[in-house]
């Protein structure tokens, strides 16, 4: 192994050396802590710590880095105190999160680091929104993602280099190709010779270097960073290096060939670094001692530290209560002038004052630039707000949503508009995984809307008329909304946009340019969790949310004897069970209508809750009125017959004759 030291002086190498010792020293005692018992899991990076100790070198303390679970050294490098890693790894208070995940699966905005999630690849999204965040400030500054060769593999990895390709981020990509994908050889995961030819094909430039050299790494890096300031786009940059331990501690090495660990072994990043200083001079033995002497004095008083700590004792409240990030809803009261206008035209004026509300807020998605979007909502953004504001976005739901959390974590509030509610699908892990729960592991806001055009009644078919709440309303950590009338629709997309935690806004396509209301021109606030009681009677209440409010309304009208509690829910995450529970007590029987499929809908929670916390003044059984469960079909009579219009009437008949 050649050092090729340049210019870096004497105190920089030893500083080089002293930060690649101490993630080495922490991971022996660590092995010696596990073989006792004292740790329960350790994922090792001995071997690849040049990496993360140049890259993190490189950055600036203000520059966000997303590491691995591999990468002690980026967290070392950062000086983070170690006894709140010791108990992070132990699952104490003290820790990052609270003894809700494990490792290195946390962030924390106290350095600059955001860590993974398991599913490996929406990390990288993340790093391309806070790079995008970055850019529209003009900071001059970079940041660094990590994933391994495994995860190359993923989607994930092909959305976010696209995006962050095309808006030219200054993002730098590191693959740690260490060869193993826990058993899988690196043979079997790509064809291709090296993952830095992948750069092509997206025309960013990329670069192979060698991984177990800290001068290499440390030098290409500072060069790289100095030219992505001076122009901002990314660089792919794959680190050849060697996992010397296995996947984690219990799954061991025996599938490797043992000349293979030989060969790396002869190419360790802190005995050959060492060697080379010893040889020119600059470290002696003496030295050498003194630095590994302090830091296990660290190492042990620390360890200490953590050990002293008591063990978690869980409260339902402690739990509960992070969840969602405290949201002090802010009341924006509006005046008397009004305009008749349609759902569509309410979205519209929502996120046209919200824009001008919100420096901060960015808009993403498919087509939504000067086209305006699918249904035209956003026409005329760009001229108002600008094309760094309003983004065309590649076909690519799941980079998208992880780039709104990118902004988020930098100090921007993101809109992210699926062109249909059916494409969630590809944009499901990052919304389920990542946003909704961010901030009950470690504390950190999601301040992202998706926005949901669904539902039938247009013969879309069945990959653009789902309505698709209740995939997100068993999720914690999200909250769903899904108004029914224009004025409903604006008071609670200015809130969503206000609101830090993620929300899923729903808008039926079917109402967009169907249903007009008197809204206010102004801005104004509607609250979460609060149920609109739309007609009143007291023979049986109807709970509905979305169109089925309409065709509830619909019903009535031509039954016009029916004295009806009608309860349009507006959210469903949170709920206002206050509401429904009153209305049940009061009139003795309920209906609920849904447009989504019957079985596994929020129909069956709402019936739920009502048997339990009703039953005693039931006097029917609670009914359920939804969509066949079949997928819906593109044919008029067919959609005609699997939505559950035709059907609502001869229950709630059935259900007043009980």
């Amino acid at each position: 192994m050649i050092f090729y030291r340049e210019n870096l002086t004497d105190e920089k190498l030893l500083d080089l050396y002293k930060k690649l010792l101490k993630p080495r020293l922490i991971e022996e005692k660590m092995l010696i802590l596990i073989r006792q018992g004292k740790v329960s899991k350790w994922f090792s990076g001995i071997g690849q710590e040049a990496i993360a100790v140049g890259v993190t070198s490189v950055l600036d303390d203000s520059e966000y880095v997303l590491p691995m679970h591999r990468n002690l050294g980026v967290f070392t490098t950062r000086n983070i105190p170690l006894h709140r890693l010791f108990s992070q790894w132990q699952g104490k208070a003290n820790g990052f999160t609270k003894g809700r995940d494990r490792s290195f699966h946390f962030g924390t905005q106290e350095y600059n680091i955001i860590g993974m999630i398991s599913h490996l690849g929406p990390q990288l999204g993340i790093s391309d929104g806070i790079a995008l965040a970055n850019k529209l400030q003009d900071n001059k500054k970079v940041t660094a993602v990590f994933t391994g060769e495994g995860a190359t593999s993923e989607g994930d990895f092909h959305e976010a280099l696209n995006i962050a390709a095309v808006w030219k981020l200054p993002v730098m990509f590191i693959i740690e190709n260490n060869g193993y994908g826990l058993s899988t050889p690196t043979n079997e995961q790509y064809l291709c010779e090296n993952l830095a030819d992948k750069g092509i094909g997206y025309g960013i430039e990329s670069w192979i270097i060698d991984g177990n050299n800290i001068v290499e790494v440390y030098n290409k890096l500072s060069k790289l960073k100095e030219e992505m300031i001076a122009d901002p786009h990314p660089v792919l940059l794959e680190f050849k290096t060697f996992r010397m331990r296995g996947h984690e501690e219990a799954s061991g090495t025996k599938y490797v060939p043992q000349e293979l660990m030989d060969q790396w072994e002869l190419r360790d990043p802190v005995t050959n670094y060492k060697k080379y200083l010893t040889e020119i001079g600059v470290l002696t033995e003496e030295l050498d001692e003194k630095y590994r002497a302090e830091i296990k004095q660290e190492i042990d008083e620390n360890w200490a530290m953590a050990n002293a700590e008591p063990e978690i004792e869980p409260t339902y409240s402690g739990e509960l209560d992070d969840v969602y990030k405290p949201f002090q809803y802010e009341e924006y009261t509006h005046s008397s002038e009004s305009k008749n206008i349609r759902f569509i035209d309410a979205i519209r004026n929502s996120l046209e004052q919200s824009m001008w509300r919100n420096k901060n807020l960015v808009i993403m998605g498919q087509d939504i630039a000067e086209y305006g979007g699918a249904f035209k909502i956003t026409e005329g953004f760009v001229d108002a707000f600008g094309k760094e504001r309003v983004r065309n976005t590649p076909i690519c739901e799941s980079a998208v949503v992880s780039t709104g959390m990118g902004l988020s974590i930098n100090g921007y509030k993101a809109i992210v508009e699926m062109q249909f509610a059916d494409f969630v699908s590809t944009g499901f892990n990052p919304i389920v995984n990542l946003l909704a729960k961010s901030h009950y592991r470690w504390g950190e806001k999601a301040d992202v809307v998706v926005r949901m055009p669904c539902g039938g009644g247009t013969q879309a078919g069945p990959f653009h008329s789902q309505t698709n709440e209740a995939w997100f309303t068993k999720t914690p950590g999200l909250k769903v909304v899904y108004p029914a009338f224009p004025y409903d629709a604006k008071g609670l997309l200015n809130t969503a946009i206000n609101d830090p935690n993620p929300v899923l806004f729903f808008e039926h396509k079917q109402l967009y340019r169907s249903i007009y209301q008197d809204v206010p021109t102004d801005y104004y606030t509607l609250p979460f969790g609060k149920a609109s009681l739309i007609k009143e009677g007291n023979a049986v209440t109807i709970i509905a949310f979305g169109a089925p409010v309409h065709w509830a309304l619909e019903t009535l009208a031509k039954q016009p004897e029916i004295e009806a509690d009608l309860i349009d829910l507006r959210t469903l995450q949170p709920l206002d069970t206050e509401t429904i529970f009153a209305s049940v007590k009061k009139t003795g029987k309920a209906v609920i209508y849904q447009e989504d499929t019957l079985f596994g809908g929020i129909a069956s929670d709402i019936s739920a809750l009502i048997m339990e916390e009703c039953f005693q003044y039931l006097d029917a059984p609670v009914k359920r009125v939804a969509s066949l469960d079949s997928p819906i079909p593109f044919t008029k009579a067919l959609e005609d017959q699997f939505l559950p219009k035709d059907r609502f009437e001869e229950t709630l008949l059935e259900l007043l004759k009980y």
